[in-house]
């Protein structure tokens, strides 16, 4: 098996030694990779694999070890507080932004066609990819690997509170339902001012979004900000958009 230039590179980064290196190779070959892996003979085409099966794998590692960091973080948090600073570390955004933080496409496999497209910074490959390294590390390293992988890269560094240090991350309810909507065919959401009320100086807004002709939700709130983001919330949980949130999307 060929070694990415930017191995040794992406190793010191992570600053994790592997034992065996074959398990990090697989990691970060694209199932675009192996398919453009031909031969003059076609029985000779490579049996490589991708990394979707540690991607798999890689998915439910980070699950548990986010789980059981944010259980020993915040003790006394409800469950509904917990599962939303989870949705959010464990989101396609966020890992894309921790792979790219790794530089991890820099040191991906792709085929042809991915390369040509920008695939080595698309934040679906970026965000399975990462996963799928986590796996890797789990494999080599066992569970204290994975850990250590997941605190120094995954979870915020230094004093990290819900309300402190993600509050933006964690109530970007357009963001999200801009994503849902993508990610199942609906139209884009649509915000109109539908109302104002009282002073100038302490005025409330009353903002209603739309997802086609069909579906629309109203909301007040002391800005048209602050009345979009609820408008937002609420619409999502109309649709069902509280699972997409927590896995950040399609792009997952």
């Amino acid at each position: 098996m060929s070694t990415p230039a930017d191995l040794d590179t992406l190793i010191a980064r992570m600053e994790y030694s592997f034992r065996e290196t074959d398990i990090l190779i697989r990691a970060l070959t694209h199932k675009s990779h192996p398919a453009d892996q031909t031969t003059v003979e076609p029985a000779a085409k490579t049996t490589e694999s991708d990394n979707e099966q540690l991607e798999f794998f890689g998915d439910a590692i980070l699950g548990f070890l986010v789980s059981e960091a944010l259980f020993a973080r915040f003790p006394a948090y409800p469950e509904g507080k917990l599962s939303k600073l989870k949705s959010w570390l464990v989101s396609a955004s966020h890992l894309h932004t921790v792979a790219e933080g790794l530089r991890l496409g820099e040191a991906l496999r792709l085929g042809r066609g991915e390369e040509m497209s920008g695939g080595r910074r698309k934040k679906a490959i970026l965000a399975n990819a990462l996963e799928a390294v986590l796996a890797a590390v789990y494999l080599d390293g066992g569970m204290d690997g994975a850990r250590e992988f997941v605190r120094r890269w995954v979870l915020p560094q230094g004093s990290w509170d819900f309300e402190v240090s993600l509050p933006v991350a964690l109530t970007d309810f357009k963001s999200a339902l801009q994503e849902k909507a993508q990610a199942s065919g609906l139209p884009q959401p649509k915000y109109v001012i539908v109302g104002e009320r009282g002073p100038e100086h302490a005025k409330t807004f009353l903002v209603e979004v739309r997802l086609g002709k069909e579906q629309s939700t109203r909301a007040e709130g002391i800005s048209k900000k602050d009345a979009g983001q609820k408008a937002a919330e609420l619409m999502l949980e109309r649709i069902g958009g509280e699972e997409s949130y927590r896995k950040g999307g399609e792009g997952r």
